[in-house]
């Protein structure tokens, strides 16, 4: 890793946008600006965990979805809609994983337009392996203070449910 600025480059960006008049504009750019970089950090820490276990972030959703499932399959679709992804990045993960052999593609039984994926014992066995490894290195100490992360959370629901992500906010279960 480089060795850290000697000052927020953020902080900066903003007292720019400020300085050329953008003052109304300025935490909005710094709060979305401070999101990016953050998700940044994230996944790079989340793909120090996965590539020894040749995986990306979006193919281990997918098979945790699978896992998660009470069948262990899902329809591609139905996959695309709960990850809120495109359907060709379906594919493209689902592809991948299968050629892994983790997961394998069936017929639904009794829709024959649609195409189900289903976890196989080893897609499950490294899943779980893989959420053990990110839990300790990555879920379990965000590098956020435990009082943090559910205002966080809760300011990222908010904002989610604007945008549109999903029709009804839920309340977040107590662990």
């Amino acid at each position: 890793m480089a060795r850290p600025l000697d000052f927020d480059p953020i902080i900066e960006a903003r007292r720019q946008w400020a300085a050329h008049g953008w003052e109304e504009a300025c935490d909005g750019m710094a709060a979305v600006t401070s999101i990016v970089r953050a998700q940044q950090l994230f996944l790079g820490r989340i793909d120090a965990v996965l590539r020894p276990l040749e995986l990306t972030f979006a193919r281990y959703e997918v098979l945790m979805l699978l896992v998660f499932s009470r069948r262990g399959s899902l329809p591609l679709n139905k996959i695309g809609a709960r990850l809120q992804v495109h359907p060709t990045s379906v594919t493209n993960a689902v592809d991948r994983l299968e050629q892994q052999g983790l997961i394998k593609r069936v017929p639904h039984a009794s829709d024959r337009r649609t195409t189900l994926a289903e976890v196989l014992p080893v897609g499950r066995e490294l899943a779980l392996r893989a959420t053990t490894a990110l839990n300790e290195s990555v879920f379990r100490r965000p590098g956020i203070a435990d009082d943090d992360l559910l205002v966080l959370f809760g300011v990222l629901q908010r904002f989610r449910g604007s945008a549109g992500d999903f029709s009804a906010a839920q309340a977040l279960p107590r662990a």
